[in-house]
């Protein structure tokens, strides 16, 4: 398929970068694409960025059939463009779309259509420190019918934000907060994929932790609240007497493309790595013996966010005396480093925008 372009005729004023916060501007333009029961996918195009327009009865509001991605372009020091592993973001898309009943889409042209919008609004890529623009890529059910069913019109869209830090703190230890009475999602459900209503599910014990001053939630399985899941939109790591344990992918936690670069990078270096189960006790009681070293989590929009306190039934935990560990700190120097192209690229997991 071609993809028609159509630029913009009133760009917009560009954002402060020492000043962007996460996901408040947006670029100017969007690329859209269109599928339609018996034709498939169509009409791809990069237009000017605009609201999209729907029927009050498209079934994206009603019965929530959507997926999404985030994923982020970097700008080398050199001036290259650079993005990371958008492969497996694609991929992952195809996942959470099999789930939802969402028709397939081809990963390569879409990863050709990011790469168009990206250059045609390279300029609003930031380049002060810490900075990127970040990308969302999503899908939506547009049919005009009330009434539960997979959809037969869909909307695929991507836009793109200039972001500064994700969290206020910036690249400081969070403050986490143990959820005990509501879950994120079960095994069975949509857990593993990237839909809203995970999120929308996680907003109530989001308010809880707020409430108490706490950054994010660490989630704990949906069936026993026995076994760590996630924290907050991120996937978790702790180190615990010398050992890398994260929560095993049991169908209810998401398949971070950080997460997994982060598992690739420990094991080249040495480091002992477990993916399985972790029970709240075995961590708290590692808290309480003080061989839990430091903790993390990590994601496309924080990459790695060190954790410094867990609050549990009411009784706090510091962790590293609230600073930020050494694993954490390589791990955030050395990612960063690869995508914004300032460190060699050893894994070959960075893709140059021509």
């Amino acid at each position: 398929m071609n993809i028609e372009i159509i630029k913009t005729q009133t760009p917009k004023q560009k954002p402060d970068q020492k000043n962007l916060g996460f996901g408040d501007y947006f670029t100017d333009h969007m690329f859209t694409m269109r599928y339609t029961k018996g034709q498939g996918w169509h009409s791809p195009k990069i237009e000017p960025y605009a609201p999209i327009q729907m029927d009050p009865a498209a079934m994206v509001l009603h019965y929530a059939q959507e997926i999404f991605e985030g994923l982020k372009a970097y700008r080398s020091p050199e001036g290259k463009i650079l993005l990371f592993r958008p492969d497996r973001n694609f991929a992952r898309l195809n996942v959470s779309a099999k789930r939802l009943c969402i028709p397939q889409i081809d990963e390569e042209f879409a990863i050709k259509a990011l790469e168009e919008l990206v250059k045609i609004d390279a300029d609003w890529i930031p380049t002060e420190p810490g900075t990127s623009l970040y990308i969302r890529p999503f899908i939506i059910a547009m049919d005009a019918h009330l009434g539960v069913r997979a959809a037969n019109e869909l909307l695929f869209t991507i836009i793109l934000s200039p972001v500064g830090a994700y969290y206020k703190e910036g690249f400081n230890p969070v403050k986490i907060y143990i959820e005990t009475e509501y879950v994120r999602a079960v095994k069975g459900g949509t857990g593993f994929t990237k839909c809203g209503g995970n999120y929308a599910a996680s907003l109530a014990g989001q308010e809880k932790a707020h409430e108490l001053n706490y950054s994010q939630v660490l989630w704990l399985d949906g069936r026993e609240h026995k076994y760590v899941e996630e924290v907050g939109a991120m996937n978790v790591f702790f180190k615990i007497n010398g050992t890398v344990v994260t929560p095993s992918l049991e169908g209810s936690i998401l398949s971070g493309v950080t997460r997994m670069s982060v598992i690739e990078m420990l094991k080249s270096k040495g480091y002992n790595v477990e993916e399985r189960l972790l029970p709240i006790d075995e961590l708290i009681a590692a808290a309480e013996a003080g061989t839990l070293e430091e903790a993390w989590g990590t994601g496309t929009a924080a990459v790695i966010s060190p954790i410094g306190e867990l609050f549990c039934d009411g009784k706090v935990y510091k962790l590293n005396d609230g600073k930020i560990g050494e694993t954490s700190q390589m791990l955030y120097d050395e990612l960063t480093g690869i995508q914004w192209g300032k460190l060699p690229d050893t894994f070959g997991w960075t893709r140059v925008i021509g």
